[in-house]
């Protein structure tokens, strides 16, 4: 049959069912997908490096013969060992447990290596501890084999299944492209890979699988070569064009055109409780405007922990409810949905207006839900606030205006629309927040389809929190130090990155199992990329039992360094109801510390406390501890933040910690944990709605997305360089190909 970019894989020469199912579960279904499964590195085997030219604790790659082969049994782990050389000089590499390599080679054989240099005794002597190995091919190989193995740039891929690793995937893709060659569709107009001098798609396609002759290895590697940013372009220009017809399609529909009259304004000043910032009063006017705006508001709130967005929210909500609509606030947790309710119904008691504002969580006795949803329904709520259960079927509003989204990225895209398409009389504002510091690139992809306002300056009062890193070896200080804290009438948190010990089905356990320990030796992972190296998985998942955890130290502490002090406890297994005793027992101050997971991450507001202790804070990461901080320094009150590690660190950790003692700026630390994690792991991609792009990186490619998001919108206007046929392949594209691998755009 003839193969087409749209050809299932199980009709493809060397694959057939069984193998595409495996790629399948890599959501590789088509002939299209496995060209978009790129390399995430290459061999230089046009000209490896000699061993006399390598440096120690630098990666390398190289090519040599097999010399010698053993199997070491030792006390701990069996050991292989191979010895391979190039003249005179060699290579001793090692790789730990591993009798599954002892059958893999033969003396005489030529392979290539990739790992990082270690010195070795002898001159010209060198070693590589759990190297990257491929054999390549000999005197019986194929022609075709020979072709792409070597004297040529190689591409490495992630390997797939068990054993499709490069080898394999080399010879398919290298078919696959002979058979399509002419025949590989363009998917942007001509005048624009003109003007931005982008090659073909399938010059592009051919290039980054298998770079010409004369091809710069740091570009390569550093993905700018032509091909390579070719690919990166489509990917975001689709993105952001789907963002962008969104957008319109927004601005097109009937939305609620709020004034703002002098009561308004008047019901404003009653409940704002501090003179507020320029930015709070920036923010406030670019919300205000989109209300009094015909088409329904799509804005994003962004600002750091303390920065008084709740505060702008409710003013916006005051808005809407002083034009006779009622105005939903949605939470991702029942403690902060409550935290919520009780400074909203505390503030708005200094008005003179009878606001009525109920609650509405999944923990609410059965009469109390069900009275609740009859006052919202029949408009008698004027103010809603709650978790998910605002977006349940049997939730009906009288009139709805606005909608407020508290930390979006915990809560899926799609629950945001939801509850924007309860029956109502005009489409709601919608507006977001988020405390999570989003740099602005991310924001654009993440949230590309709202406007943005920036809270960028902390409220007067709010003082420095004292930040400082001390190994466990310091624990009866820092237990001293919490003392003293209660001494002074204040209480503390102390925070554990899993509730039991020995267990792995934790769900506090977020950054703790995320982040891999590497292996001495082993070529490092490309995270912001998400793809792991060819030879499976380099790194061993930490020791869980290792970890303290929450429930454990609350006995310890309790019995021990904090005896006689009020302790609490706090996880995510406890039911709501005891969350919620918990909580409100440390908010009156009947408690002195509470022992908790991140549970208490967002949102939680206790002005007594000015003390956060972080056990095994390199196990978290930096939003984490950021997030964590910002519970403290909520008074007018000295506040301590302990950052306390157990055993060696990563470099990365050691990064991380570095960071948390030398700035409180949010912002700063998202950029910095951004670049160390990538998006994937930042915000949790599967909740957060991020596209899991094939080619593109969204802390790499920054100045691509920027440059995708002008030309999207060019393109949207109907710019006059783009024939009709060329216009309608573009959309067809991004209703049929993108729509179906993302999900995330609606082309209409």
């Amino acid at each position: 049959m003839l193969l087409t970019p749209e050809t299932s894989l199980q009709f493809v020469k060397g694959i057939g069912p069984r193998i595409a199912q495996t790629l399948l579960e890599k959501r590789i279904a088509t002939i299209e997908d496995l060209l978009y499964h790129l390399p995430f590195r290459y061999e230089d085997r046009l000209r490896p490096q000699a061993i006399e030219e390598l440096t120690p604790g630098e990666m390398a790659s190289l090519i040599g013969e097999v010399r010698g082969m053993a199997l070491l049994r030792t006390r701990r782990m069996p050991i292989f060992e191979m010895t391979v050389g190039q003249g005179l000089g060699k290579v001793k590499c090692m790789w730990f447990h591993g009798t599954y390599m002892k059958d893999r080679f033969k003396a005489g054989q030529w392979v290539a290596l990739y790992g990082k240099v270690e010195a070795s005794r002898g001159s010209n002597s060198f070693k590589m501890i759990q190297p990257q190995v491929e054999v390549l091919p000999g005197g019986h190989d194929d022609e075709e084999s020979k072709l792409l193995e070597v004297g040529r740039i190689a591409p490495v891929y992630e390997t797939l299944g068990n054993k499709l690793a490069s080898r394999w995937q080399r010879r398919v893709i290298w078919r696959v492209l002979e058979e399509l060659k002419g025949r590989i569709p363009e998917t942007l107009p001509q005048a624009l890979c003109r003007r931005l001098q982008l090659p073909s798609r399938e010059d592009a396609l051919r290039w980054a699988h298998f770079p010409e002759a004369g091809t710069s290895m740091s570009q390569l590697q550093s993905w700018t070569t032509p091909a390579q940013k070719r690919l990166i372009f489509e990917e975001l220009f689709y993105l952001e064009l789907g963002l962008e017809l969104k957008r319109k399609k927004f601005r097109q529909r009937q939305g609620i055109p709020f004034e703002t009259n002098d009561a308004v304004r008047a019901a404003l000043r009653q409940v704002l409780p501090f003179h507020p910032t320029k930015a709070q009063k920036t923010a406030l006017g670019e919300i205000v405007a989109d209300m009094r705006a015909p088409e329904p508001m799509r804005r994003l709130l962004q600002g750091d922990v303390g920065s008084g967005k709740t505060i702008v929210a409710l003013q916006a909500m005051l808005v809407a409810i002083e034009n006779g609509y009622q105005a939903a606030l949605m939470a991702p947790t029942e403690i902060l949905a409550t935290q919520h309710f009780l400074g909203a119904r505390k503030l708005l008691e200094r008005s003179q207006q009878r606001y009525k504002v109920v609650l509405l969580t999944g923990s609410l006795d059965e009469d109390r839900k069900r009275a609740n949803r009859g006052m919202i329904a029949r408009g008698e709520a004027q103010l809603v606030i709650g978790t998910h259960a605002l977006i349940e079927e049997s939730v009906d509003f009288a009139k709805l205006g606005l909608v407020v989204v508290d930390e979006q990225h915990r809560f899926g895209v799609l629950q945001r629309f939801r509850l924007m398409k309860k029956p109502n009389a005009g489409e709601p504002d919608v507006l977001v927040m988020t405390a999570t510091p989003i740099p602005r690139t991310l924001a654009l992809s993440l949230y590309g389809d709202l406007d943005l306002s920036v809270l960028d300056e902390l409220p007067p009062g709010r003082t420095p929190i004292l930040t400082r890193q001390v190994s466990d070896e310091m624990a009866d200080e820092v237990w001293k130090q919490v003392r003293e804290q209660v001494r002074l009438g204040r209480q503390a948190y102390v925070v554990y990155p899993v509730i039991e010990g020995a267990k792995e089905d934790q769900p506090e356990l977020d950054f703790a199992a995320g982040e891999p320990e590497q292996e001495a030796g082993a070529a490092p992972a490309r995270k912001a990329e998400g793809k792991a190296g060819s030879s499976g998985s380099l790194f061993e998942k930490p020791s869980l039992p290792s970890l303290k955890a929450a429930t454990d130290m609350y006995h310890e502490l309790k019995a021990g360094a904090l005896k006689g002090l009020r302790l609490g406890l706090l996880h995510g297994r406890m039911d709501a109801d005891e969350k919620e005793i918990i909580m409100r027992r440390f908010q009156r101050r009947d408690l002195d510390v509470l022992i908790a997971t991140t549970v208490i991450e967002v949102g939680v507001d206790v002005p007594n406390a000015t003390m956060m202790v972080i056990e095994h804070a390199e196990r978290f990461g930096l939003a984490q501890m950021h997030q964590l901080r910002g519970r403290v320094g909520r008074g007018t009150a000295r506040s301590y933040c302990i950052l306390m590690t157990g055993g060696k660190i990563s470099p990365q950790a050691g990064e991380r910690l570095a960071a948390m003692v030398r700035t409180q700026n949010g912002f700063e630390l998202a950029e910095l944990d951004l670049r160390l994690r990538g998006p994937g792991e930042f915000f949790g991609t599967r909740q957060a709605g991020i596209p899991d792009f094939r080619v593109a990186n969204l802390v790499r490619d920054r100045d691509l997305l920027e440059l995708a998001k002008v030309e999207s919108a060019s393109f949207v206007l109907a710019a006059a360089e783009v024939t009709e046929e060329e216009k309608s392949k573009v959309w067809s594209r991004l209703r049929e190909a993108w729509q179906r691998r993302y999900g995330l755009v609606d082309a209409g």
